[in-house]
This record gives structure tokens, C-alpha cells and sequence, in this order.
């Protein structure tokens, strides 16, 4: 069974260099390595292949993909030089309302917090106290906190096709990023076909994979939200629940996970034991 398993990576932004505020998000040196230990002990699959090779079941062992949710720039500016120097390839989810110049709630809130200051504990309290709030209701008292923006965070369309040519795969993560399961059905639906709209207007090609915001069931999104992506036409879609895919897995609602540890021998022996778990 283990030959059979998937293990997908969700990565969110590679940094030019460590943040004391952010330690759990890798800066490139420290991606670059992780890179190097997923090319010498794993297979490296693009998604929409994998998820075929799923199904035929003719996964290599250790088959893994790369994801990233939400799109930065930094996937373009640092991620993408690592990937194409290692020749792996990575799906990047994007939530389209936030190319050309947007910026997400969560990281109004980290500019508050560096501006005021605060430590990552700080950090992490304010965005679980305002993460569930109604999505207005959120994104208002985000605005409200945020000091005045810098450089964009987010990526522009020229960046997001330059991904797109150079092999990387463009997966939607809905337009404003809500959690699905705290707005209307209604808003739910035409938030998930917007996002995939958008980036296929953008790209001109098919967007056939689907990231949920947050991604865990039941609290960020219910089966009628499964339905949802499947009628708008994703073959495959993607939660935030660790584990490995195998044969049996649902395939709009495979699993994922973070790979949090900083040090090489941590970090490869969290994605074996990943494995051991099939979901």
C-alpha cells in the first residue's frame, strides 16, 4: 500500500529571507533545501497526473506533489527559480480577487501586528479571534487595523501566466477567498465559478483543480460545497486534512498538509510519517 499513497504539500510563500513574525513560512534558502530532499527521496508528480495515476493506480513509491494556496508574488519571485532548478513542478491555487494589487485580511492583520510590535503569538491570537467572523464583517475590521500598504504582496496577471508557461499548473482557490461554510450557498457558489472564470480568462486554459479556503470539513466547508465543485467542473479538489491519498481516496476532497519543520532530518521524516496516514 505505501507505493500506492500520494502525499501533496501545501506551501503558501517562500520569503527572501527568515521572519522572525512568520517562522513557520520557509525563506528561500531554507525551500531550496527541502526542494533538494523531496528530488532525492520522492517522486514529484504534477497534481492533474497524479491525481490520473491515482486512479489507474500506477503511483510511483513515494509520489508527492507541491501545491501553494493564495498567490503571492514571492511564488514567482522565489519559489519558481528553486522548482525549475530541481525541474519539479508545483500547482499553485490562487484566489483571483487578489492578483494586480489586492491583499488577503490576514495580512492586513500581519502588518498591524509588525507596526504595533507584536510577536507571533500575538499574531496567531488576533487571526483565529477574527478568522470565523462574517466575511464583511472580517475584511472591514482587517482594512480598519491595516497601516498603510507597501510593495504588493499578491501576484499580477503577467506573473500568473509566466507561471503558467513555465509548466506550473494554476489551480483555483475561489475569488475572495471566504470560508465557504459561513456565507450564503448562493455567494459560495458563485465565489468558486468567479475564481475559476477569472484564471482561465487570465491563463486561457482549462482550471480543472480546486483548493477550499482553509480547507477543513465541516468547519470551513460541508458536502453541498463538494457538489458545488463538482458541478462547476473541477475533476479533483483539495482540504487541509494531513494525511496521504491512496485508491480510495475522494478525489474532491484529497488531503494535504504543511510542512512545518524548519531542519532537513525533520522535515523528511514528517513527510514519511505523513504517509503511514491514508485518507
Amino acid at each position: 500500500m505505501s507505493a500506492s499513497r500520494l502525499s501533496v504539500l501545501i506551501y503558501h510563500r517562500v520569503l527572501a529571507a527568515p521572519d522572525p513574525l512568520l517562522p513557520s513560512l520557509p525563506d528561500v534558502q531554507r525551500f531550496d533545501r527541502q526542494m533538494a530532499l523531496l528530488r532525492r527521496h520522492f517522486t514529484v508528480l504534477p497534481v492533474s497526473q497524479a491525481v490520473r495515476r491515482l486512479q489507474d493506480q500506477t503511483l510511483p513509491p513515494r509520489a508527492a506533489c507541491i501545491t501553494f494556496d493564495d498567490g503571492y508574488a514571492d511564488n514567482a519571485e522565489y519559489a519558481l527559480p528553486v522548482l525549475q532548478k530541481y525541474g519539479l513542478n508545483a500547482t499553485f491555487f490562487i484566489a483571483s480577487g487578489y492578483l494586480d494589487g489586492g491583499q488577503m485580511w490576514n495580512d492586513d492583520i500581519i502588518d498591524y501586528v509588525r507596526q504595533a510590535g507584536g510577536g507571533p503569538q500575538t499574531l496567531d491570537q488576533l487571526l483565529m479571534e477574527l478568522k470565523y467572523l462574517p466575511f464583511e464583517h472580517r475584511q472591514r475590521t482587517a482594512s480598519a487595523l491595516a497601516p498603510p500598504r507597501r510593495r504588493p504582496l499578491m501576484l499580477r496577471s503577467d506573473q500568473l501566466r509566466a507561471l503558467h508557461a513555465a509548466g506550473m499548473e494554476i489551480g483555483a482557490h475561489t475569488h475572495r477567498h471566504p470560508i465557504l461554510a459561513a456565507v450564503p450557498d448562493a455567494d459560495a457558489r458563485a465565489d468558486i465559478a468567479q475564481g475559476k472564470a477569472m484564471l482561465e480568462a487570465i491563463i486561457q486554459a482549462p482550471v480543472t483543480l480546486f483548493a477550499y479556503p482553509n480547507g477543513k470539513p465541516g468547519a470551513d466547508y460541508c458536502q453541498r460545497h463538494v457538489h458545488m465543485v463538482q458541478e462547476i467542473g473541477f475533476d479533483a479538489a483539495f482540504s487541509t486534512v494531513a494525511g496521504a491519498a491512496y485508491e480510495g481516496s475522494d478525489l474532491l476532497q484529497l488531503p494535504r498538509f504543511t510542512p512545518w519543520e524548519p531542519d532537513r532530518l525533520r522535515f523528511l521524516l514528517r513527510l514519511l510519517a505523513q504517509r503511514r496516514v491514508a485518507v
